[in-house]
């Protein structure tokens, strides 16, 4: 059974207690015994694993990114991070106490030997891939054991968004060995909740989506912002009634109050009055998600994290020292609960402002640790976050979080090319917009060049004004698992 009721009221010094707990028990029957990785970063550096007690003791251990799974040299480097046990490192690792208690519940498992107990748990029996553009992707493994413990997080999200039992959800998350499908698929699942998982534009097309929304009139809808927007949006030229919807759960892409705001806006005017919309957020090396509980459309809770299940670290991206209460940073990773894929001290790549609050959540009154949902990619050139525009270093969220507010632009795809296609010649940066109804070219160009300038510093070269069925063609929103929104041809040269 779930302990999320009881999690949920404990204070700020129990949460400590148990994360200590965990800790220690984690590293000394689990990763240490069992992770190739950091078995030999832990006698390289004369760690005891004994020694590590509290949650301050991790800050001896360092910091592990995407670029330790990786490597042309190795492409099966990413087995190092997953948990290895043998007859001989559980005789050697383990007390008989535990070893005894191992035995004892095969015992009262039904036709199940001990090893087949210990299957259950350590054995990799899934993968999902981390994404990214360019990137190379990185698996992450799962065992039954884990699978159980993305199952529970999906619950504690139905849970928190206030799910009932008798509603109906579609899941339009694309179908791909990523995170957010199966967060969702297995989540629904586990809460007992029917769902039907359409895969999304990729699958079913908008055509497919539209009529299986209209066919199970769900409660709830979860997927991508852009394909839940377009989605929307195609009702709307349709003149289909959506009053049956009252929650929409978004995943896998920053939700910021704008984008809310109008999907509000275009949910309302189609008979669907008041409808919660929820932000996520999740990456693949935690092997689950964290959500917002209910707020007022312009307030985002932050997200409710599972501290009987992972660490959270702040620290300053340039010195590594950890952040205090409410301070910004980068986020880093530790799993207290994970079997296949383990990973300590993770840098994740993504920045929050307003850090991690502590105490009773205002919203849903909820005592757990919360993450600030204004969160942002590091700068990685690979990511297309931070890059080089005309000698200067620009970060491309920022295109985003301009043309994100302007009303009337309905669709936006930046991209960043070569004078001629020269690789030596000058930076251009070309905007194309479908606008929202009928504008004023002129001056609705004229007032993008002009916020673009003043938060980014670069002058677009050309802004162009295209139809939104293009527009939807260019992003790939009904083809790609994520869309094109900021292209980089630049050849290389």
């Amino acid at each position: 059974m779930d302990s999320w009721g009881n999690l949920t009221c404990l204070s700020h010094s129990q949460i400590k207690t148990l994360q200590n707990q965990k800790l220690h028990n984690f590293i000394n029957t689990h990763v240490y015994p069992f992770s190739p990785h950091y078995r030999r970063l832990f006698d390289d550096l004369k760690i005891r694993p004994g020694d590590m007690r509290t949650v301050a003791d991790l800050q001896r251990i360092p910091f592990s990114s995407k670029l330790d799974l990786v490597s042309k040299e190795n492409p099966l480097k990413y087995r190092d991070f997953v948990l290895a046990p043998d007859k001989d490192k559980i005789q050697k690792f383990w007390p008989k106490s535990r070893l005894l208690g191992l035995v004892l519940k095969s015992y009262f498992t039904p036709n199940h030997s001990v090893q087949d107990v210990l299957a259950r748990e350590y054995r990799p029996v899934f993968m999902t891939f981390t994404t990214g553009t360019t990137n190379t992707p990185v698996p992450f493994i799962y065992s039954r054991y884990d699978l159980d413990n993305l199952n529970l997080s999906g619950a504690r999200m139905v849970q928190l968004f206030d799910i009932k039992a008798d509603d109906r959800i579609i899941n339009i998350f694309p179908f791909a060995p990523h995170l957010a499908f199966w967060q969702v698929f297995f989540g629904a699942i586990e809460a007992n909740v029917f769902a039907l998982s359409t895969g999304g534009g990729k699958v079913l097309g908008t055509d497919g989506n539209m009529a299986a929304l209209m066919r199970i009139k769900p409660s709830t809808i979860l997927g991508v912002p852009s394909y839940i927007y377009h989605l929307i949006r195609f009702a709307q030229e349709k003149g289909h009634d959506l009053s049956f919807l009252k929650k929409i759960v978004l995943g896998a892409a920053k939700t910021t109050v704008a984008y809310k705001q109008k999907l509000a806006e275009m949910l309302n005017a189609q008979g669907a009055k008041d409808v919660q919309i929820f932000g996520t957020y999740g990456f693949t090396e935690a092997r689950c998600a964290w959500a917002e509980c209910p707020t007022d459309i312009n307030i985002s809770s932050g997200y409710h994290l599972y501290p009987d299940k992972e660490i959270f670290e702040v620290i300053d991206p340039k010195t590594g020292n950890v952040k205090g209460e409410g301070e910004e940073g980068e986020l880093v990773y530790t799993g207290l609960d994970a079997r296949a894929s383990v990973v300590l001290r993770y840098r994740t790549g993504d920045y929050v402002k307003g850090g991690i609050m502590h105490g009773t959540c205002p919203h849903c009154g909820r005592v757990t640790l919360r993450l600030s949902s204004n969160i942002e990619r590091l700068s990685d050139t690979k990511d297309l976050q931070l890059s080089k525009i005309k000698g200067t270093l620009v970060n491309l969220n920022l295109f985003g979080s301009v043309l994100n507010d302007i009303p009337e632009v309905e669709e936006w795809q930046i991209e960043i090319r070569k004078h001629n296609n020269d690789p030596f010649d000058v930076d251009e940066v070309v905007v194309s917009i479908a606008p929202r109804g009928a504008v004023n070219e002129t001056a609705f160009v004229a007032g993008i060049r002009e916020k673009l300038i003043g938060s980014t510093e670069v002058a677009p070269n050309e802004i162009k004004l295209i139809a939104l069925a293009e527009m939807i063609k260019r992003l790939e929103l009904e083809t790609a698992n994520k869309e094109k929104r900021i292209l980089d041809t630049r050849p290389k040269g």
